[in-house]
């Protein structure tokens, strides 16, 4: 089972840059928001399974963290696709997104204890490296509004401290 989810995460991880920047290349401003979103709020998601299956203290603050921040950035995107009257549109990307996520929480449901915790770190690494090179190499890029364009670069900004808290998560559980 935890074979299964190490290469789902693997998957995530390892996502092709030039497929990905081939696929977001296409995508719209209202696509884009909608990626960006989506992309929150499973981490939202992910995030909320953590706090109610660890008892690692560490995990638990982690996770809590990530609802916080991504809750916020969140709450500024939906603020911004109303102040420029533009509403998130569904892709292939935030779909692909969205079945992927699923698949490794309902294998994260199946594991227990520091199993759980050092799997949900694991996926928490290799799923902000998967945004944080969408963010960087497609769709900041593809923005064409500059509101848009900035509130990308901020969520950037959270998610790669994102990224690096969870590495010092996951340097702490070995």
């Amino acid at each position: 089972m935890l074979a299964r989810l190490k290469t789902a995460i693997a998957i995530m991880a390892t996502l092709s840059s030039p497929a990905l920047a081939q696929s977001a290349a296409k995508l719209t401003d209202a696509q884009i928001a909608h990626v960006a979103y989506t992309a929150g709020q499973l981490d939202i998601e992910g995030a909320k399974q953590a706090i109610s299956k660890s008892t690692n203290k560490a995990v638990r603050s982690f996770a809590e963290g990530m609802v916080h921040d991504d809750a916020a950035v969140n709450s500024q995107a939906l603020d911004l696709v109303h102040k420029i009257k533009v509403a998130p549109e569904d892709n292939d990307l935030s779909r692909s997104l969205t079945g992927q996520a699923a698949s490794i929480r309902a294998e994260l449901a199946k594991l227990k204890g520091a199993e759980f915790d050092k799997a949900y770190i694991a996926n928490e690494i290799a799923y902000h490296v998967f945004v944080n090179g969408a963010l960087e190499i497609t769709l900041i890029p593809s923005a064409t509004r500059p509101e848009l364009k900035s509130l990308l670069q901020t969520g950037l900004k959270t998610f790669q401290g994102h990224q690096q808290y969870a590495r010092e998560v996951a340097s702490a559980l070995k």
